[in-house]
């Protein structure tokens, strides 16, 4: 496979304005909030609601009226997470020389994605405390998993609208189904199924782009003997 990408999604290589959060100000008072726990999340620490309360300087039930309850502002931490990572494979992607194209183009974005996605240092500090929370943010139906089907559905637009594909599935069923089902592989490991299996994922995912998966070696599926 694709050897990993050098370049990682850490606090250092963010805009200033995703790291420090604003005091609250009337309508401002959602995106406070949500700056204030996207820069804990950064820096490793536990989404703790009373600690946000206590820093912003705003009781809990203001904070609770603001963002949701901790679950709702995770998952818009790690749908923001979800871009900024995306967002980050397309340009290294973009910038090999010869660029990859079509399907191949896509495939290789995915693959710089999951990599970056499975050394996030933020992400595997989350995953330590609380794999299970992660997970049913990450596959169930919501911001992260809607996040993801629309980045990856304009990037096979783009493609396809530049005739460099010619998928058999319509682009947003395409789209919803390659998230769907790297899911699984991608996040097995958080759950006791071993190592994140990328490989499988992205021999799905060629498929699905009507490429051949390659030579991929042989894959590691829960139950084979």
């Amino acid at each position: 496979m694709t050897a990993r990408p050098p370049e990682h999604l850490t606090p250092e290589h963010l805009p200033q304005e995703h790291l420090a959060a604003p005091r609250p100000r009337g309508g401002r008072g959602a995106a406070a909030v949500l700056a204030a726990a996207r820069a804990a999340y950064l820096r490793g620490d536990s989404l703790d609601m009373s600690a946000l309360a206590a820093e912003l300087g705003v009781g809990r039930a203001t904070l609770y009226r603001w963002a949701g309850n901790r679950e709702d502002l995770l998952g818009a931490v790690l749908s923001d997470a979800t871009e900024w990572t995306f967002r980050a494979a397309v340009r290294v992607v973009d910038a090999r020389r010869p660029a990859p194209t079509g399907g191949g183009r896509v495939l290789a974005v995915l693959d710089a994605f999951m990599h970056r996605v499975v050394d996030a240092a933020p992400l595997r500090a989350l995953t330590a405390r609380e794999p299970r929370l992660f997970v049913r943010l990450a596959t169930s139906p919501g911001l992260i998993e809607s996040r993801s089907a629309a980045l990856l559905r304009a990037l096979l637009e783009e493609e396809v609208g530049a005739g460099r594909m010619a998928p058999l599935l319509p682009v947003p069923v395409l789209a919803q189904a390659i998230v769907r089902i790297g899911d699984g592989p991608l996040y097995a490991h958080l759950l006791g199924g071993g190592e994140p299996r990328i490989d499988e994922a992205l021999a799905v995912a060629a498929v699905l782009l009507g490429l051949p998966p390659g030579d991929l070696g042989p894959i590691d599926t829960p139950g084979a003997r």
